[in-house]
């Protein structure tokens, strides 16, 4: 393992997009620690940033370019840290490739620095279940193992300090992070590509193909001595523009082994534990232990997260379907197509994805339909509504207290309330998608 504090110790670092979620704030006090010569900036002005900034006001050596941007940031630096959102055709990283100077990620710089092997999950849907099932049944099974990549308020930087005490990392890595890798030449020693569903059209400008690109440093750099794992849904797209697979590729059937259960609901949960199984078994966990693990584990918040039953209602929170395919996953997982008994809450800003799939299931499970008022629901909003010639009730409301509550009012016993927005959280109501989460949570605990 390098010597991370000798590393970064006087080195001038530009962190690029300090960010509201924890990683950003957790990846710079890593750095001010080791010593290094801080310059943040980020676009969000200090006020926007406020909770974040006070995080770090004990520190000395960080000094702070906010509300824009400057070139000569990028000039005068050892290091470039910036944020996985932030695009590589920014003109500023631009400038710093011009001057030669280091452009990383902090889950990269994780793999460099650690030298831990790694284990690392992507794709469109399914990769944070995968990522937290298969932490989970390698702690069950006796590794010494730690969590980083794309989660919640999870410094990766900050794992280096715990890093020489285990023996593998498990990574969730998302496209842009991913973009990390690819520059940097290296792929995790095993990888796990869950599925491929159309996702961030916006920003790979409507193609499959760039967002594939990103997708596949996850195996682009693997030697005969790696591993890829493949979802079956992915597959044909692995074939397709994959290129040569240069590591043993295994693809598993979809269902777990006859007799074995989990604690998440769904096929296409089933789909990510049986990759996650396969990760185990690659691992020589015994599969006594492998089984047992799935039993113990609990779904994440905001994935087909049960919160509670109020006067004969199930709700869900579903809040991280994002996409149209997520929320149809969802809708198949918890609705029955004899009785359609889900009062469906969907709506959110625009990803400028197809939802003809989505508008097809909502009637084969649906009773009910709460529209959440916001960019992308005025998309969908008149055909949702022609539903009502189908005999399913449609409202629409504005924010999401007005929501939840017309909801849980028109539920009847026996139904189920599904919060699985299909859309971003992005807009005048949350500061981000997991804002959105945290406030439904705190509605449905307050219904009665």
């Amino acid at each position: 393992m390098t010597d991370y504090k000798k590393f970064f110790k006087n080195k001038k670092v530009t962190v690029m997009g300090l960010g509201v979620l924890g990683r950003g704030v957790g990846d710079t006090v890593f750095l001010a620690e080791c010593g290094a010569k801080l310059l943040v900036t980020d676009l969000r002005t200090k006020e926007q940033l406020k909770e974040s900034i006070g995080k770090l006001k004990k520190f000395k050596n960080i000094k702070y370019v906010l509300g824009r941007h400057r070139l000569e940031d990028f000039r005068n630096a050892d290091l470039i840290l910036k944020n996985p959102a932030i695009p590589l055709h920014s003109i500023y990283i631009k400038e710093a490739r011009k001057n030669r100077i280091p452009v990383e990620m902090s889950a990269t710089l994780f793999s460099k620095l650690s030298s831990l092997p790694i284990i690392a999950m992507t794709g469109t849907r399914g990769k944070s279940t995968t990522t937290h099932l298969i932490y989970h049944i390698l702690k069950y099974g006796g590794k010494k193992v730690i969590l980083g990549g794309n989660i919640r308020g999870v410094s990766n930087l900050q794992l280096l300090k715990v890093a020489r005490h285990a023996k593998i990392a498990v990574l969730e890595l998302d496209s842009w992070q991913l973009q990390g890798f690819g520059d940097a030449r290296i792929s995790p020693n095993i990888s796990v590509f869950t599925t491929f569903f159309p996702d961030h059209m916006g920003y790979y400008k409507g193609s499959m193909k760039k967002y594939f690109s990103d997708k596949s440093h996850i195996f682009n750099h693997h030697t005969k001595d790696d591993l890829l794992i493949v979802g079956k849904q992915a597959l044909p797209f692995i074939k397709k523009w994959g290129g040569k697979i240069r590591s043993k590729m295994i693809v598993p059937e979809g269902r777990l082994p006859k007799g074995w259960k989990s604690n998440l609901i769904g096929l296409h949960n089933e789909y990510n534990a049986r990759l996650a199984v396969e990760v185990a078994r690659s691992l020589s966990i015994p599969n006594a232990k492998i089984k047992k693990a799935l039993t113990t584990f609990v779904p994440l918040s905001g994935r087909l997260q049960f919160l509670r039953s109020v006067r004969g209602i199930k709700i869900y929170n579903d809040n991280s379907s994002t996409t149209p395919d997520a929320t149809i996953a969802a809708l198949r997982a918890v609705g029955d197509l004899k009785v359609k008994k889900v009062v469906l809450i969907i709506g959110g800003d625009n990803k400028f994805l197809d939802m003809s799939g989505l508008l097809a299931e909502i009637p084969k499970f649906c009773s009910k339909v709460v529209l959440f008022k916001e960019r992308g629901t005025d998309t969908i909003q008149e055909k949702i509504f022609e539903f009502r010639k189908r005999g399913i009730e449609v409202y629409e409301e504005e924010g999401l207290q007005n929501t939840v509550k017309r909801a849980f009012s028109i539920a009847k016993r026996r139904e189920t309330i599904l919060y699985s927005p299909a859309f971003f959280s992005f807009g005048k109501h949350f500061k981000n998608e997991f804002d959105r989460g945290d406030q439904f949570v705190k509605l449905v605990k307050g219904l009665k």
